[in-house]
């Protein structure tokens, strides 16, 4: 591995909050605009993500992503992966978890999937593409997405499965980042504020 390897970072932003984020409701596919209290958040950490110098921006297509990864001023750099997409939640896409666990008492995302939507499995091989293009960057990368496909980009990247994910709390308008202590892939930084 290069020294330039190394050095890298990877900043992770979860898109600002939506309605339905702020209600806990299960958004993937659903394309929902930030609240203003979304946006503000995005706007107090913008400053700092505009000022960075990225080799490599990436967000998912939704507009909810976009929106954020705009106030931060990075929309003009920034490529859309499809493979940042969040987690298809199929059959549960607008519920809570609470009204999941009235049908299905011991239901979890991360070990259970979803009907009609993904798997870990499949939400791990997409973020796996995605891994690679971050990893082939010449320096830093800034990634604008979802909060559980955040959480499966956090667990693969220090070698773990995508089911253990679920250790890994994201907020909304948070910021995390990934890196390298030597050679080992670490987190240096997890639902913080830059």
């Amino acid at each position: 591995m290069s020294p330039r390897a190394t050095s890298q970072r990877i900043y992770l932003v979860r898109h600002g909050e939506t309605e339905w984020s702020q209600s806990g409701r299960h958004t993937s596919r659903t394309d929902l605009p930030l609240t203003a209290e979304g946006e503000r958040r995005i706007e107090s950490i913008a400053a700092t993500l505009a000022a960075h110098p990225f080799s490599l921006v990436l967000s998912s297509p939704l507009r909810r992503a976009v929106r954020t990864c705009e106030l931060a001023g990075l929309r003009g750099r920034a490529e859309l992966d499809a493979d940042l997409v969040e987690w298809n939640y199929g059959d549960y896409e607008g519920l809570t978890t609470a009204e999941i666990r009235e049908q299905r008492p011991a239901w979890n995302l991360f070990h259970d999937g979803a009907p009609g939507g993904e798997s870990a499995e499949e939400v791990g091989a997409r973020v796996a593409r995605a891994i690679g293009r971050i990893v082939d960057a010449e320096g830093d990368v800034a990634v604008f997405a979802h909060g559980h496909v955040l959480r499966v980009l956090g667990a693969l990247w220090v070698g773990h499965a995508p089911e253990d994910a679920e250790r890994l709390a994201l907020d909304t308008g948070s910021v995390s980042i990934l890196g390298y202590e030597r050679e080992a892939r670490v987190i240096r930084l997890w639902n913080g504020r830059v």
